[in-house]
């Protein structure tokens, strides 16, 4: 899939890898910048990683279900901040505004099927452990079942990890992400 962000311009997940996979697209992808997010953990995945593939921290898959949720009521935006749920070419992006209209707490998510996958969580440092992380989760979940999701995949780091834990997240597998440098 196209990301577009600096430094992060294709990704590719891949859900079964194998060496011959991993040799196949590592000898392929020739663009700085793409990613592949594997599913399997790191200590297998490394060794088959040649130069300039660069291993990044470990991430974790999880999954949720989200049956039930359409009918709840979204979630109140945290005392201080100002909610704003937008749809557009199919992705919808919950952001908590700060007074100033400064993006606070982030993410989005799109359909698939019936799986919502969710992307981009992330909460700016000086917002950090005010629940602003568990607002966003529960808008877009209340909002992806709204839109037919069944369940809900995501890629977390390990402090994502522990947050989407509390909100009924559960493992599916270890990932390991990497990136392509400059040669």
């Amino acid at each position: 899939m196209d990301v577009g962000l600096p430094g992060h311009v294709a990704r590719h997940i891949v859900a079964d890898p194998t060496p011959e996979t991993v040799r196949h697209l590592t000898a392929t992808l020739t663009t700085p910048g793409t990613w592949l997010k594997l599913c399997a953990p790191a200590d297998t995945m490394a060794p088959l990683l040649p130069r300039p593939w660069l291993v990044k921290d470990h991430e974790y898959m999880m999954t949720a279900r989200l049956t039930g949720l359409a009918r709840v009521a979204a979630p109140e935006p945290p005392a201080g901040y100002a909610l704003a749920v937008t749809t557009r070419a199919g992705v919808t992006a919950a952001r908590l505004l700060t007074p100033a209209g400064e993006v606070a707490a982030r993410g989005q998510f799109a359909v698939a099927g019936g799986t919502a996958v969710v992307d981009q969580v992330e909460t700016a440092p000086d917002h950090r452990r005010r629940g602003l992380g568990s607002a966003v989760m529960r808008t877009l979940a209340t909002h992806a079942a709204r839109r037919g999701a069944r369940a809900g995949v995501l890629v977390a780091t390990a402090e994502g990890q522990a947050l989407y834990e509390t909100l009924g997240w559960t493992l599916h597998t270890p990932m390991t992400a990497a990136v392509l440098t400059a040669a």
